[in-house]
C-alpha cells in the first residue's frame, strides 16, 4: 500500500484551501441557520449551498482562465471584467427583445436569432483575449501592462456598444442560460463543469498543459527546446477571453441586462485571488485547474457568509480583505513548516510509543 506523504500533503496550497473552506462551511453549520438546508421545488434544488455554487459560476469561469494566463506568462489579465462588460453589451445589443401581440397574447422576439447573437459574442471575446496576447507575445508588453489597456478601454467599448444605457433582454429563452435548470440544478453549473473538463483535457491529456508550465517557469528554455511560447501564450489569453466571455453570458442573462459600468466590475480581482488560493503560482509554471475552483469556492462562501451576518458594505470588503490575509498566512511556507513541524513530532512520539 502506497504510503501518504503528510508533509507534502500540509505544503500543498490546495490543501490548505480546502482546510479553510470545511472551516468556513462548519462555521456556518454552527452559526448561519439553515445553511445546509436544501428544498425541493417544482423539481429543483434551493438552498444556501446551491446558491453559492450557481452564484459563483462566473468567478469559477474566470479563475479558470486567470489560472492558465498567470501560469504561463507569470502575469495577470485585468482585462476579464471589461470583457464580460463587452460580451454583455453585445449579446443585449443583438438579441433584445421585441414585444409582439398576436390574437391579444403578448410575447417577444429576438432581434437576432440567440445561437447567432451568443456566437459572436463569444468570438468578440476570444478576439479580445487574442489582441491581449498578440501584445503580451509579440509586443513583449508585461501581462499587467498590455491587460490594463483593454481593462479601461473595453468600457468605453462597451458603453458605446449600449449608447450609455442600461440594455434590458426580454427575450425568455436567453434567461436559461443563468437562471435555467437542468437535472434539478442550476444551468450554470453544468456550464462550469463543461468547461473544466474541456480545460482539463486539453491540459492533462496533451502536451499543452506541459507546454504551459514550461514557458510560465521559462520562457526562453522552451524556445531552445522547440516550444513556440508565443502559440502557447496565445491559447492562454484566448482562452482567458472565452471564460470571461461565457461568464459574460451567465450574469446577462441571471439579471436580465446589461450595464457597461458595473457588469464585472472588480471580478478580476478576485478572479487572480482564486487562482492563487487554488495553488498557481504567481511567477508561472505551477497551476491547478481544480484548485482554482476551491479558491473560487472559497471566496464566493465567504462573501455569503459575510452578507448573511448583515455585515455593513462599507466593512464587507475589510473583513473579506483580513481573511484572505489569513488564507494566505495559511499558504505560506511558514505556516506550513510550522504545522508539518507539529504533525512529525506528533508521529514521531506515536511511533516511540508503540
Amino acid at each position: 500500500m502506497a504510503k501518504v506523504n503528510f508533509s507534502n500533503l500540509i505544503k500543498s496550497k490546495i490543501t490548505s484551501a480546502l482546510a479553510v473552506l470545511v472551516l468556513l462551511l462548519l462555521f456556518n453549520l454552527v452559526f448561519t441557520k439553515n445553511f445546509f438546508v436544501i428544498t425541493i421545488q417544482d423539481g429543483h434544488l434551493f438552498g444556501t449551498i446551491i446558491d453559492i455554487i450557481n452564484r459563483g459560476a462566473p468567478l469559477m469561469l474566470l479563475s479558470m482562465g486567470m489560472t492558465l494566463v498567470i501560469a504561463c506568462t507569470g502575469g495577470v489579465d485585468l482585462s476579464v471584467g471589461a470583457v464580460i462588460a463587452i460580451t454583455a453589451a453585445m449579446v443585449s445589443k443583438l438579441i433584445g427583445g421585441q414585444l409582439v401581440i398576436v390574437d391579444g397574447v403578448q410575447s417577444y422576439v429576438s432581434q437576432t436569432p440567440m445561437a447567432l447573437a451568443i456566437s459572436l459574442s463569444l468570438l468578440v471575446a476570444m478576439l479580445f483575449g487574442l489582441w491581449n496576447g498578440v501584445l503580451v507575445a509579440y509586443g513583449k508588453i508585461q501581462p499587467i501592462v498590455a491587460t490594463l489597456v483593454l481593462m479601461v478601454a473595453g468600457r468605453g467599448i462597451a458603453q458605446l456598444i449600449t449608447n450609455g444605457q442600461i440594455l434590458t433582454v426580454y427575450y425568455k429563452p436567453f434567461f436559461f442560460i443563468g437562471g435555467g435548470w437542468l437535472l434539478g440544478l442550476p444551468f450554470a453549473i453544468f456550464i462550469v463543469l463543461l468547461v473544466y473538463i474541456f480545460a482539463l483535457t486539453f491540459t492533462r491529456k496533451t502536451s499543452l498543459g506541459l507546454f504551459i508550465s514550461s514557458v510560465g517557469g521559462n520562457a526562453s528554455a522552451s524556445w531552445y527546446a522547440g516550444i513556440n511560447e508565443k502559440a502557447v501564450k496565445l491559447f492562454s489569453f484566448v482562452f482567458c477571453g472565452l471564460c470571461a466571455g461565457i461568464a459574460g453570458l451567465i450574469i446577462c442573462s441571471n439579471v436580465k441586462s446589461a450595464d457597461a459600468n458595473n457588469a464585472g466590475l472588480n471580478i478580476e480581482l478576485d478572479a487572480i485571488l482564486a487562482a492563487v488560493i487554488g495553488g498557481t503560482n504567481l511567477a508561472g509554471g505551477k497551476f491547478s485547474l481544480a484548485g482554482c475552483l476551491v479558491g473560487a469556492l472559497l471566496i464566493q462562501t465567504l462573501t455569503t457568509t459575510i452578507y448573511a451576518f448583515g455585515v455593513p458594505p462599507e466593512v464587507t470588503l475589510v473583513v473579506k480583505a483580513l481573511v484572505v490575509v489569513l488564507i494566505c498566512f495559511l499558504q505560506s511556507s511558514v505556516a506550513s513548516d510550522f504545522f508539518g513541524k507539529i504533525l512529525h513530532r506528533n508521529v514521531s512520539s506515536k511511533r516511540a510509543g508503540a
